[in-house]
């Protein structure tokens, strides 16, 4: 992949200001400069943004309905009503379902939880949920991580005596659902200061003002904050203002003392004894709880999260690992069968999209493979598959482009769509498919920006590796948890040189393994560069390079630094 460089070179002010206020930091101007590109300008907001305090959570009260979810759930629990809680079967969703049972089922017994069959029931409430509640003498739904678009199945449940309590994140329409309560901070008409809040995001502030409104200590709830930060990563949120606060402290939780299912994955995941990130809920823990709603039943997943004996959650977790190895095979076929036809559509060339259907995909990854073609042809995508007359399908954006709003606008061709901005589902007959595809993929065209499609690196910094120093590694940990709206610091550092020890490895030979020196210090640094084995030759050819890259642990040295490259490229190049 040929990326764009980025990079803007600090003014003499902005240089300035930055040694400023890394004086009073006491970090490197290097990183002050950085702070304040990301709109840390101040000693106070530095501050806030390296220590983030729960007492800065923003009050629960302030979304609305939240007053009205509140007393009706105390009511509910005064008359011993029996209560579920229903979620969606991906993280969001099971993480969202466990906070809120594990939280109250210590204070009321009658309650149960729900996950529906994705292939079986489809996404979000479905009239078998809804008849199952019936049957067992439920009449109020807590539901999570979906159902500001069920406008009929909310209206049958209210005719059986069932109330709703929404606790929503996805786009609402101008109609809402008849719920008793409707907790969603992209309602129009919610003054809610932050927006992007995850589906257990708004469970864990529904369940705050429970707490608060019952003279619960906010202590009780912190047990719960390792589900949040599962759930904030895995649903790439932005890791900013209230969601940075959760994922900060939920992260402390995970490391330190997390809940019995959660240390089953993460024993599974081989991950045990080592400081555990975003990036490995993204990559190892999310996976493995998302397997079993893709596979089978996301059930399974809520059952391991609300565990409370070791031997049978490590049970569990292996189960969904085996969901994780069957899930990683039909992925990878798939996005192989995808490519495939994307090499043979001659058209494809043409657009600044991606839609492609097989009645033969697998429902349950085909948001995955969606993910996996955004990330190669740098293109909102859309992958669907076949069931009976219907397809329903998956599509993912890249930055800055509203896939949300690009469905919207087919609305008249679709059965039922939701999402936001990067990521979205819908279901349309399968005859309206090559329609819809054709006004999807024109909406997009006429949309789009050139630069959206381009594959771009974002420069923090350029620096000669006598910078990198043990100090400001360990001050650029400070910066996290990462996530969208606040990556991983990417710095790039001109004319570089094999120290003549680099070389290629990996089981295929794609990564390249490098020791590098820079033109102005005689610092050698360690690097690896994953799938650009390309480069190899070039870099052995004692010729100058250019690299950009994050600073990371070496895990096999203690207190080591590592570069992961995410470019290499000659020095005649250069960044601009």
């Amino acid at each position: 992949m040929h990326f764009k460089w980025n990079y803007e070179k600090p003014t003499s002010e902005q240089t300035q200001t930055a040694e400023e206020l890394g004086l009073k930091l006491g970090i490197s101007p290097i990183l002050a400069g950085i702070l304040i590109k990301r709109g840390v300008a101040t000693e106070s907001a530095a501050k806030r943004f390296f220590r983030p305090q729960l007492n800065d959570l923003i009050n629960p009260f302030l979304m609305k309905d939240m007053d009205v979810a509140v007393d009706r759930l105390n009511d509910a629990m005064g008359r011993k009503e029996r209560i579920m809680v229903y979620g969606d079967y991906d993280v969001d969703g099971c993480t969202a379902v466990a906070l809120v049972y594990k939280f109250l089922q210590q204070f009321y017994s009658n309650i149960d939880y729900y996950i529906p069959d994705r292939y079986d029931e489809g996404y979000g409430v479905s009239y078998k949920g809804i008849e199952y509640a019936h049957k067992t003498g439920v009449k109020l739904i807590i539901i999570l991580d979906c159902g500001i678009k069920a406008m009929n199945e909310i209206a049958y449940a209210k005719s059986l005596g069932i109330d709703f309590i929404i606790c929503d994140h996805h786009v609402p329409d101008e109609e809402m659902p008849q719920a008793v309560a409707i907790l969603n901070p992209k309602r129009e008409d919610d003054s809610y200061p932050f927006k992007h809040l995850c589906g257990c995001g708004v469970g864990f502030k529904f369940m705050q003002a429970f707490a608060k409104n019952n003279g619960i200590p906010f202590s009780r709830l912190i047990p719960l904050l390792d589900l949040c930060a599962v759930s904030i990563a895995a649903d790439i949120v932005p890791v900013v203002d209230e969601n940075r606060i959760l994922a900060f402290h939920g992260l402390k939780q995970l490391n330190q003392n997390p809940s019995i299912g959660l240390k089953a994955i993460i024993d599974i995941c081989g991950l045990s004894g080592r400081t555990l990130t975003m990036s490995d809920i993204v990559f190892k823990i999310g996976p493995r709880i998302n397997a079993s709603g893709r596979m089978e039943n996301g059930r399974e997943s809520v059952d391991l999260l609300v565990e409370k004996e070791l031997g049978n959650a490590l049970k569990e977790a292996k189960h969904i690992n085996e969901y994780n190895e069957q899930r990683k095979d039909i992925d990878k076929q798939m996005t192989e069968e995808a490519n495939q036809i994307i090499s043979k559509i001659e058209s494809q060339k043409r657009h600044s999209s991606i839609v492609l259907y097989d009645d033969k995909w697998k429902k349950g990854v085909i948001g995955i493979v969606a993910s996996r073609l955004t990330e190669i042809y740098i293109r909102p995508t859309i992958v669907l598959t076949r069931d009976k007359d219907l397809a329903t399908g998956s599509a993912r954006s890249v930055t800055g482009f509203d896939v949300y709003s690009a469905i919207k606008s087919c609305r008249d061709l679709l059965i039922n769509f939701g999402g936001h901005t990067y990521a979205a589902g819908l279901t349309l007959k399968w005859k309206d498919v090559p329609e819809f595809r054709r006004r999807f993929q024109k909406y997009v065209d006429e949309h789009i920006q050139p630069e959206q499609t381009e594959a771009i690196l974002n420069i923090d910094s350029m620096i000669d590796f006598k910078d990198i120093t043990r100090k400001l590694h360990a001050d650029l940990r400070k910066f996290g948890p990462f996530g969208p709206m606040n990556p991983k610091p990417l710095f790039c550092t001109t004319e570089v040189y094999d120290f003549g020890t680099s070389k290629v490895v990996g089981r295929e030979q794609e990564h390249i393994k490098l020791e590098l020196v820079d033109s102005k210090s005689n610092n050698v640094m360690n690097g690896i560069a994953f799938g650009q084995s390309g480069s190899a030759r070039y870099i052995k050819s004692k010729r100058s390079f250019d690299i950009a890259y994050t600073i990371e642990d070496n895990a096999f040295k203690h207190n080591g630094i590592q570069l992961q490259i995410e470019d290499i490229r000659p020095s005649e190049e250069n960044c601009n």
